[in-house]
């Protein structure tokens, strides 16, 4: 590779991005569960017309905020205590979900899992 096109110590060649961690793959994982959670929560909480709405409704508003704001790829560029707090709501909309379904444990249980990943998550994004 000539050495104009060589990236320096600590960049990444054009095109390339970091290797996926365990955290990451954990944190991939909680969206995952966080946006069932929502579904889960639409389909048995609501009476029949309304678990259709609410059973896909609900989901389907979590993912267009996250990949509006929190994405790694998101439309949207925001500060990043904003990228947090709207992860951080997706969370806690799973966690209260969780509880209206008479869970408390299994959403507390989430929560805490949630908040820990993103708590390191964001910390190797800040690093």
């Amino acid at each position: 590779m000539p050495d104009s096109v060589r990236p320096s110590a600590g960049e990444r060649a054009p095109g390339t991005r970091a290797p996926l961690s365990a955290i990451d793959i954990l944190a991939f994982l909680c969206e995952l569960f966080a946006f069932a959670t929502l579904a889960i929560w639409g389909f048995v909480s609501w009476p029949f017309p309304w678990n259709i709405v609410a059973g896909i409704g609900a989901p389907v508003l979590a993912i267009l905020v996250w990949a509006l704001f929190v994405s790694p790829r998101a439309v949207l560029t925001v500060h990043p205590f904003v990228r947090a707090f709207v992860e951080l709501l997706v969370y806690a909309a799973a966690t209260i979900a969780w509880w209206a379904m008479g869970q408390a444990w299994v959403g507390l249980v989430f929560g805490v899992i949630a908040v820990t990943i993103g708590v390191i998550a964001g910390r190797r994004r800040l690093a």
